[in-house]
């Protein structure tokens, strides 16, 4: 089982470093549902990292008949195409556009990485939420059953 340290992806205090309070006040908000209460949930997510709309791979288009989901106009048969993590295809300048206002994927909302640190504290936070829901359910089901 992991310690807490490896759990949350960080590192212990070096010698002579002082805690960052502001991550003892957000945890309390976490803990005590704060972000819901203060609306946090609903804020939209932040443009992707341009490191992360840079890095993703453009294809060439083979075949007929296919259209970018953006702008829905056809691809033209041997033009290229940016690939998203999760297999979707897109014009370059649709989704380097879409992409400069949220960073998920306009059909299936698969997440990139963004430059706010906040907001992938909150993912994250997010992520470990789920996890702690499913394991809770596993351990009652390994008692149970």
């Amino acid at each position: 089982m992991a310690d807490y340290f490896q759990e949350m992806g960080w590192s212990p205090l070096a010698e002579g470093e002082a805690p960052n309070h502001l991550l003892h006040l957000v945890r309390l908000f976490i803990d005590y549902n704060m972000f819901e209460e203060l609306g946090e949930t609903q804020r939209l997510p932040p443009p992707a990292s341009i490191e992360a709309v840079n890095n993703l791979p453009e294809v060439s288009i083979n075949e007929e008949g296919k259209q970018c989901p953006v702008c829905l106009k056809d691809y033209e048969k041997g033009s290229s195409a940016v690939k998203m993590p999760c297999d979707h295809l897109f014009h370059p300048e649709c989704i380097k556009r879409w992409l400069t206002k949220t960073n998920s994927c306009p059909l299936c909302r698969h997440e990139l990485p963004t430059d706010d640190e906040n907001y992938e504290a909150y993912r994250k936070e997010k992520i470990r939420a789920k996890q702690r829901v499913n394991d809770i359910e596993n351990l009652h089901n390994c008692m149970f059953s």
